[in-house]
């Protein structure tokens, strides 16, 4: 099947720490899957984070990575002066398996390393990543066009989060298009390597027979070299 008319699940990772984050990620979520008709399905860990069992900082943390592991694209959020750790690591780790992903960056204050001349706005450990595409929207200017199309908040809002939406789009379908370095006869023993080094309960929670079917469905997506 051509890549153009499968669907594929992507993790949203980013801050969800106040209100503003949990609905900004959700709005933003519901116009992805809406605007893509279907074809990106966002996977929010805000959604079911509050169901994990035996709340601690380990149990929430694995059930993030499963989560994570099981998803075909990974969406980062790299806002702020400073990025957040958590979502770091979550972008690192889904390149240690080689996930396509999307460095989305709404926030228009230039930081980090972004003075070098291939420097972005974030420590420059975080560049450079195969595979990735980085997207800048500043959404200030975003906002003030969509204000300038209606005097409607409600209409204002969707205005902009479907903007923000078709951009975050276009970005997954370009990478999707650059090839994976990770060969599938060998995707196993990579993720493997890759849940091993994360300790916790991940092997419990992604043992082999779920790690094989989780192979075989982005095998069947074309996910691998």
């Amino acid at each position: 099947m051509d890549s153009s008319e499968q669907k594929f699940t992507i993790y949203f990772a980013g801050d969800l720490f106040d209100a503003k984050d949990l609905g900004g990620n959700l709005l933003l979520a519901e116009a992805i899957q809406k605007r893509s008709g279907g074809r990106y399905q966002i996977m929010l860990p805000q959604n079911g984070e509050s169901e994990v069992l035996n709340r601690t900082s380990q149990s929430i943390r694995d059930a993030d990575f499963e989560l994570l592991y099981s998803c075909d694209i990974i969406v980062a959020n790299f806002d702020g002066t400073d990025l957040d750790s958590g979502t770091v690591v979550e972008f690192c780790y889904a390149k240690m398996v080689d996930m396509p992903a999307v460095l989305l960056r709404t926030d228009f204050r230039n930081s980090g390393d972004a003075t070098l001349p291939d420097g972005e706005p974030w420590n420059l450990m975080c560049s450079h990543f195969p595979r990735t595409e980085v997207l800048y929207i500043n959404s200030m200017l975003r906002y003030h066009e969509c204000m300038g199309e209606t005097s409607s908040i409600a209409e204002r809002v969707e205005l902009f989060y479907n903007s923000l939406a078709d951009s975050v789009i276009n970005s997954l379908d370009k990478v999707l298009q650059n090839k994976s370095w990770l060969k599938k006869e060998l995707a196993l023993t990579q993720y493997q390597t890759a849940v091993t080094s994360m300790g916790g309960s991940m092997d419990k929670l992604l043992p082999m027979s779920k790690l094989e079917k989780i192979i075989a469905e982005k095998t069947a997506k074309n996910l691998f070299a």
